[in-house]
């Protein structure tokens, strides 16, 4: 060997090895929670699918096949026992039929748990499960949930459903993003796979055209934001040039809408509960944003309201650094919490700035998260390349 080049070599080995050790060191951070994923993943090979058929819903207008909730935040009117609810913003009612929203999200956990537990231990049982639960969802006639949501966010005395019903379901995207994991790595199998983007298509087609997807798309708020981080993640999955042209659109239209100069978003501001509503508001954006920059067909125009979002972020976290200086309390809402929020990570990976990532790990998880979802959005996006 030339005795001048293997300095040189001896280098680019432990320069190229010390890279390796810093990403290895970095993702670490979101596999910190591997072992119980696992156990998680175990437990549910143990269980079998549940879909919203196997809980009846009483004061439904719609049928077995129909998900259902109530509004969280209307009460029975102490003047008027048996008359329509009455809202209490931030107030849960406890009553609420909460059923087949339950059961939806243990749906999305499940999904997400048993992918991210088969990127770690590479082991078929769970691909076995993951099919088992996306066939009884999307394909099985006797268990299978309706793509869409007309009956979802009823009040009692006033409605039968209403359009914000959408927020119900945003963990869907957790779903969309693993199975474009599985059909990237071709490890879903031919029937389960269309099935699943028929479902997704159909439900992409009601949410754009049915008069409560309208009225969510228009809400101007973070229901909006979620409407268009959901078409976005549907659309990409199934493959809808058109669809995903739809939420290029809202993009664009509920930034100007919802975003104050500083970087604020007002609505969110005047709820009872300012801080949290502006980082879900958040989670939404930047959801939504890496959706959108990364489908390679961004003009000037979108990229520019993408690194609008930056104003967003920093607005907010200047208060989560410094939490006293919050102007916005309420009685609901007396002190702010300083959780670890995707958006800190989502946001590292938009602007390409590693402050965001540094802060997000200085703070508490947020309890019970085992990051499982981060794990999926790192194979599909690289979070932390």
């Amino acid at each position: 060997m030339n005795t001048l080049k293997a300095p040189i070599i001896l280098i680019t080995l432990i320069v190229s090895l010390s890279l390796v050790e810093k990403i290895t060191c970095q993702k670490s951070e979101i596999y910190k929670h591997s072992k119980q994923i696992l156990s998680s993943a175990d437990k549910l090979l143990t269980e079998k699918p549940v879909t919203i058929t196997a809980f009846f819903a009483e004061r439904s207008a719609g049928g077995k096949h129909d998900y259902y909730s109530e509004g969280p935040y209307w009460w029975p009117d102490p003047q008027n026992p048996r008359g329509p609810y009455i809202r209490k913003d931030g107030d849960r009612n406890p009553g609420c039929f909460l059923s087949h929203k339950n059961a939806l999200l243990d749906f999305c956990e499940s999904i997400t748990t048993l992918t991210a537990a088969f990127i770690i231990k590479n082991d078929s049982q769970y691909l076995s499960k993951i099919e088992g639960h996306l066939k009884a969802w999307f394909i099985d006639t006797a268990t299978i949930m309706n793509p869409s949501l007309s009956y979802a966010q009823a009040i009692n005395g006033i409605n039968t459903g209403r359009g914000i019903g959408l927020i119900d379901v945003i963990r869907l995207i957790d779903v969309a993003n693993c199975c474009r994991y599985l059909e990237k790595e071709g490890l879903l199998d031919t029937i389960t796979l269309e099935a699943s983007k028929k479902w997704f298509t159909e439900f992409s087609v009601w949410m754009t055209s049915h008069p409560y997807g309208i009225d969510e798309r228009d809400n101007n708020n973070n229901h909006s934001t979620w409407w268009g981080a959901q078409v976005a993640a549907y659309s990409l999955f199934c493959k809808r040039a058109d669809l995903f042209v739809i939420s290029q659109e809202q993009f664009k239209k509920q930034l100007e809408i919802q975003m104050a100069e500083n970087g604020s978003f007002p609505d969110e501001l005047s709820r009872t509960k300012p801080f949290m509503y502006s980082e879900y508001n958040l989670d939404a954006w930047t959801t939504f944003a890496i959706f959108i920059s990364k489908n390679g067909q961004r003009n000037e125009e979108l990229t520019s309201k993408i690194l609008e979002t930056k104003l967003a972020v920093d607005f907010i976290l200047l208060y989560k650094i410094k939490k006293l200086e919050w102007p916005y309390k309420t009685n609901l809402e007396p002190e702010i919490h300083q959780n670890q929020r995707d958006y800190l990570l989502f946001a590292s990976y938009l602007f390409k700035d590693e402050s965001y990532k540094k802060i997000w790990k200085s703070l508490k998880p947020i309890k019970n998260d085992t990051m499982a979802s981060l794990i999926i959005w790192d194979k599909l996006f690289g979070l932390w390349h």
